[in-house]
């Protein structure tokens, strides 16, 4: 009688091993197809948010377009808007803020949100806060008060009639990474 036990238990364990490997294999392709998907999925929602926080920034610290939209607008109906791009400095190339255009501003976003967030081309939530010695101005939604899961901010310094602040523009959404 042969006794066969030591070639059972190598048999069983290349089995065994061969086993392991292909689940493993399969686990880490799919493991990798999956983060490879959230990647490009929420990857790219984050990277517009952050271009659309520094789009804003950029936008506020212009005279918009024409120069008086102030002038032009009814803050209480959004109608009026179509033909005016938000800028809240005084002048071309200034970093003095005037006051007209950001009371206007704000009184149109208390007015109807959605429809300057869309004046604006955003797809996400805006806040801004224009921080000075002596003010305190916030326009917008709330990331506090909205839930934010991703925020992205921008800051630059300003002039308001002459005193030295800061605007700083967050982008955020409800959403996780960005994604809308």
């Amino acid at each position: 009688m042969r006794n066969y036990k030591g070639q059972f238990w190598s048999i069983d364990l290349i089995f065994a091993i061969v086993i392991f490997a292909v689940a493993l294999t399969i686990l880490a392709f799919t493991w990798s197809e999956i983060n490879s998907q959230l990647s490009l999925a929420y990857g790219s929602g984050s990277t517009l948010m952050q271009l659309q926080a520094q789009t804003l920034a950029q936008v506020l610290v212009s005279t918009g377009a024409p120069s008086n939209w102030p002038n032009l607008v009814n803050t209480s109906n959004p109608l009026t808007w179509s033909n005016v791009s938000i800028g809240l400095a005084a002048s071309q190339g200034s970093t003095s803020m005037s006051a007209s255009k950001i009371y206007t501003f704000m009184s149109m976003s208390n007015s109807n949100y959605q429809a300057t967030k869309s004046l604006l081309g955003l797809a996400y939530d805006y806040y801004i806060n224009i921080e000075g010695q002596s003010f305190n101005i916030t326009i917008g939604s709330s990331p506090t008060a909205g839930k934010a899961l991703t925020t992205y901010v921008q800051k630059k310094n300003i002039f308001i009639n002459g005193q030295p602040a800061t605007i700083v523009v967050q982008v955020w959404t409800g959403e996780p990474l960005g994604v809308v």
